[in-house]
């Protein structure tokens, strides 16, 4: 771990020293930026007896009440010397300097939203319940591309995978929602979303690993072709009276809903968003745990060693992108059928890209991939919360805080992570 997380360095060379770039150095440095603007505007564009209150119950009525010039200038310096630490070159001070940026990264959310609604009053439970809501399809997207490149296959499909299941699910939902009962056809509706996530995923198999065609190539395709599709379909098969429908109605979990801010934020969902964490779960004891995890990521690594051990390459990776492919389309039916019950054209609007900065960002690993999706959905939550507290920002700008912070991520961020040796590499037994 030290290897891909240390600090900003200088090595010794002949002829002088070598400045090292790494990816706690990038984020120091963006601590350091972002608490040397909060120190610079925040007290002097607003008053000392200025407070935000941060309210932690449905209804808004109660909460702490928070100074809003000292809070800011104590997390504002907290980033800075954070920062500065950051980046002395002293590996005996790893832990420190590691923990302290993690617990700036938590201090980002309350000091957000106290300068935003400076003055005035915000929810911080429903903050985290939109973040967490809006991750699920970039947290399972993610998971996807983990179990296809894992295995050595490039996958820049999930697009394509999320936006036909979306599709088909609703598809399948609008010709049953009245012929039967309304959860019944959203069950199914669910599970042809997935299978046909996997379909595509067959596609992809079936061009990159039988004909070994270039797998950016095979993934470009089926985004194009899903696109094609999907639009057809809405267009041909899509009544509007079909165009907006009853969405799967929330699961309360007993007790575990009652605990505070967590509880309605986590144990208040509905099921797509409840799976997410299943999948996580799996994907992280499979990987890990299990012999098929073991080969999986023996194959991804040094395919023509797993096959010398008697490992059959082709059959899975064939089984690990059809999984993938799988848990696509779920994340798909999160669209239609848990989030807008309707349909539009593109309406998965690049989160299957964003789902790959964020299995990028994590590294390759199930918990990776929750912590790089949780990150854009709070960008996103984020923007939609300055657009209901009326922030002086174009609402165009606001939607784009997502796309900027992949920019930000994949350009900055990401740092030494190395993707499976073999992935993308096509394979042929000799």
């Amino acid at each position: 771990m030290a290897s891909t997380t240390a600090t900003t360095s200088l090595d010794r060379e002949e002829g002088g020293f070598r400045f090292r770039i790494t990816r706690m150095g990038v984020i120091a440095v963006v601590f350091i930026i972002v608490g040397a603007l909060i120190l610079l505007d925040v007290p002097g564009r607003l008053g000392g007896d200025v407070t935000t209150l941060l309210t932690i119950d449905e209804g808004g009525t109660s909460g702490l009440a928070v100074p809003t010039v000292a809070f800011s200038v104590i997390v504002a310096l907290s980033y800075v010397a954070g920062g500065v630490v950051a980046l002395i070159p002293a590996p005996q001070l790893f832990r420190l300097k590691y923990w302290w940026l993690v617990v700036n990264g938590i201090l980002l959310l309350p000091v957000v939203l106290v300068i935003i609604a400076a003055g005035g009053s915000t929810n911080v439970t429903i903050m985290i319940r939109e973040s967490m809501r809006l991750s699920t399809p970039i947290v399972l997207g993610a998971l996807a591309g983990l179990w296809c490149e894992r295995s050595g296959v490039t996958n820049i499909a999930i697009e394509g995978m999320m936006l036909t299941g979306a599709c088909f699910g609703f598809v399948t939902f609008s010709l049953l929602g009245g012929r039967m009962d309304v959860g019944q056809a959203q069950g199914i509706g669910v599970v042809v979303a997935v299978l046909a996530g996997g379909l595509m995923a067959v596609l992809h198999a079936w061009l990159s690993l039988k004909y070994r065609t270039n797998q950016i190539v095979s993934g470009t395709v089926i985004n194009i072709l899903a696109i094609g599709v999907t639009s057809f379909i809405r267009r041909d098969l899509l009544l509007e009276a079909d165009a907006t429908r009853q969405i799967i109605a929330p699961l309360r979990l007993p007790l575990l809903a009652d605990i505070p801010v967590v509880g309605p934020a986590i144990f208040n969902g509905r099921p797509i968003f409840y799976s997410m964490f299943a999948v996580l779960i799996i994907t992280h004891v499979v990987m890990y745990y299990t012999r098929w995890g073991l080969r999986t990521r023996a194959v991804g690594e040094n395919p023509h060693a797993a096959d010398t051990l008697g490992i059959n390459v082709l059959r899975n990776r064939w089984i690990n992108v059809i999984i993938g492919g799988l848990i696509a389309g779920l994340a798909g039916a999160w669209f239609t059928i848990e989030t807008t019950g309707a349909f539009d054209d593109n309406m998965t609007s690049g989160r299957g890209f964003i789902a790959l900065a964020a299995m990028i960002f994590g590294n390759w690993t199930p918990i990776g991939c929750l912590t790089g999706g949780l990150l854009f959905g709070f960008s996103d939550a984020l923007g939609q919360r300055f657009q209901f507290l009326g922030v002086p920002v174009p609402p165009q700008f606001l939607q784009m805080v997502p796309y900027i912070v992949t920019i930000v991520v994949l350009a900055g961020l990401i740092g030494k992570s190395a993707p499976p040796k073999a992935d993308g590499v096509p394979w042929e037994k000799n």
